[in-house]
């Protein structure tokens, strides 16, 4: 392939912060865009192919507006500009929406959309335990594989562990056909579909077969020391307490874990209390552990979602009420 050399001028700008401590910003941007970029004064010259070099030059007056605006970079925001331009998507991100995207999916970008969803990430970029805790609807469960799956992208972990308890429903896993992992799978399906959303699927079948991205049920942690890894127990509040603890347990140097679940659909029997209840009260205050509480504003799904909740909210209202 033919290489080319372009020669752009850098408009007025902090160079020093544009172009990182030793360069740094610069040979990231090499590294992932294949090209060479060599700085002299307020002059880019760069050298590659010419779908690389467009690239480049558009990321290079993206993060010069970025530090015209903030008079700061970090490597995060390099990073997330570099895969909003190189997606190919043509996502209309705009630099001030940087700090609330999680993730470039294979179709869109995934972000933070409300209030308590912006304060879900963040929890979860401060902390190495997260529990978020809210209805259905509003977004707990994807936003946490999509923060996994940006953290095995970015190499801050080199596994996922996807857990889920295969807690019966109104259906008995003794009736449903097929071997154990057939049997299971109806339970973990959710995990799947999110992963489904935000990886191609020929890499999402070599991460699975590789174990690089594991689904299990919650059983299946006993006994384990999960190191370097990116760990999420979903449908959290159908974990017994002797379950949260040996799930909170597995961990190991270097990973982190989000626990999601909704308090208000446990379906353990009627004398079991829940461990995502509990442990609301047991680590509370614990310093690296967060909890982050969602509503029905939260809710991004179909607009009667909301309603829904609310109706559920008025029935329970007026139920109790009459009972008193």
């Amino acid at each position: 392939m033919e290489t080319v050399e372009r020669r752009i001028k850098i408009p007025s700008t902090n160079t020093l912060v544009l172009f990182g401590a030793n360069d740094g910003n610069l040979r990231l941007i090499e590294q992932r865009l294949d090209v060479v970029i060599i700085a002299r004064g307020d002059t880019i010259i760069l050298r590659g192919d010419d779908a690389a070099v467009d690239q480049t030059e558009k990321i290079l007056k993206e993060l010069v507006f970025v530090v015209n605006k903030t008079d700061q970079l970090s490597e995060r925001d390099v990073t997330t500009v570099i895969d909003i331009l190189t997606s190919g998507n043509g996502y209309d991100v705009q630099p001030e929406e940087m700090d609330n995207v999680v993730l470039f999916a294979k179709q869109d970008y995934i972000k933070a959309r409300t209030a308590g969803q912006v304060a879900y990430m963040r929890a979860v970029r401060n902390n190495d335990i997260v529990f978020a805790i809210g209805p259905a609807g509003t977004g707990k469960t994807y936003l946490a594989v999509a923060s996994a799956v940006a953290a095995l992208r970015k190499h801050e972990v080199q596994k996922i562990i996807l857990a889920r308890p295969a807690v019966e429903a109104g259906e008995s896993l003794g009736f449903l056909p097929g071997d154990l992992r057939e049997k299971v799978d109806p339970y973990l399906r959710p995990l799947y579909d999110a992963l489904d959303d935000m990886l191609p699927a020929e890499k999402l079948k070599i991460f699975l077969e590789r174990r690089t991205v594991e689904i299990v049920p919650l059983a299946y942690m006993r006994g384990r020391t999960l190191n370097n890894a990116f760990i999420i127990l979903d449908e959290a509040q159908n974990a017994t307490s002797m379950q949260m603890k040996m799930f909170l347990t597995r961990m190991g140097p270097n990973s982190r874990a989000i626990i999601t679940g909704d308090i208000t659909q446990i379906d353990l029997p009627s004398r079991t209390v829940s461990g995502l209840v509990e442990i609301q009260d047991i680590l509370r205050g614990v310093e690296g552990v967060a909890f982050v509480y969602l509503d029905k504003n939260d809710v991004v799904r179909h607009r009667l979602v909301k309603d829904i909740i609310d109706a559920y909210e008025r029935w329970h209202e007026e139920g109790k009420d009459a009972t008193e």
